[in-house]
């Protein structure tokens, strides 16, 4: 590999760590309890959830 591919390399190298490092990080339970709260929310709009209220079908 020529000195130039490989300097190529290690700049996406860099780029890559560097947009990593400036994504906010928070702790497995608090994304675990943001995304129970939003399935809650959400679930009356779940076409696969087996409990909402049924509908008829609008091609019929």
């Amino acid at each position: 590999m020529s000195s130039g591919a490989s300097a190529s390399a290690v700049q996406r190298l860099v780029e890559q760590l560097e947009l990593e490092a400036g994504v906010e990080k928070i702790k497995v339970s608090q994304a675990a309890a943001e995304l129970q709260q939003y399935c809650m929310q959400n679930a009356c709009k779940d076409a696969l959830n087996p409990f909402r209220e049924p509908r008829s079908c609008a091609l019929l």
